[in-house]
């Protein structure tokens, strides 16, 4: 399905979010302030991902895209990184079948080569398994970054197109990682920090943004219903005025 920017279209604008994106953060925070360490909070982390999952099946959202490993966070200490990889070997063993039969179809997006060949492995048969589900699309973003996904675009769409010296933003649109999803329209950070952190750059031009004090691990379906309506709450005009917005309502 060909999905249109909100920069060149109006996209419908239901009460519910068709697709919600999210930067877990606040895991290690959370385990800190526990006299625990780091990694426990990751751990944790895990369960709230699929609590989260669950709610978004629940309340009908069709794609739900979490930020589960940017191309920075390579940065961390090396034992940290190396717990991370093998958390996510671990929930895709442990989850992946639990997602299939219920009709969840898992994406896994970002610059994959630099991970070992088990996990990559794993992400392809995963992905290859879950194809055909359309309950709900959840697209883990692993070594990840905004700037990556349009940079990899563009090259990809220049090599496609070797003759060309000019190019339009439908040209470069299907090139990028999440090509197949429409863009999100509410994007939620939790653990307190208001930063959009090299994610989803392109995709968020027009996304709801929503920020939150509660770290990761204690976010359940109640906060995601919180986040919901906050955004319920907004009037999405995609640059028209309020003005429009009531004459559209009583035309239709």
């Amino acid at each position: 399905m060909k999905h249109l920017s909100s920069t060149l279209a109006i996209p419908n604008a239901s009460s519910v979010p068709r697709h919600v994106a999210i930067i877990m953060d606040g895991n290690g925070r959370w385990a800190t302030k526990r006299f625990m360490p780091r990694v426990a909070g990751h751990g944790k982390g895990v369960e709230s991902v699929r609590a989260i999952v669950e709610a978004c099946v629940a309340r009908g959202i069709e794609y739900l895209t979490l930020f589960a490993f940017s191309s920075e966070n390579w940065r961390r200490p090396a034992d940290e990184v190396s717990l991370l990889m093998r958390l996510f070997v671990t929930a895709l063993e442990r989850e992946v079948s639990k997602m299939h039969a219920n009709g969840i179809r898992l994406r896994v997006v970002g610059d994959l080569s630099r991970f070992d060949v088990k996990l990559q492995k794993l992400i392809t048969d995963a992905q290859r398994r879950t194809a055909e589900n359309r309950r709900l699309t959840v697209t883990i973003c692993a070594n990840y970054g905004g700037r990556w996904d349009i940079m990899q675009a563009m090259n990809k769409m220049i090599a496609a197109n070797p003759d060309a010296s000019d190019f339009t933003e439908e040209q470069l649109a299907p090139y990028l990682s999440m090509a197949y999803a429409p863009e999100p329209d509410l994007f939620i950070r939790t653990g307190g920090e208001e930063r959009i952190s090299n994610f989803l750059l392109w995709q968020l031009a027009y996304t709801e943004l929503y920020f939150t004090e509660t770290y990761w691990p204690d976010f359940d379906a109640a906060a995601l219903d919180r986040a919901i309506e906050s955004y319920q709450q907004r009037e999405r005009r995609f640059g028209r005025t309020s003005e429009q917005l009531v004459e559209q309502k009583k035309a239709s």
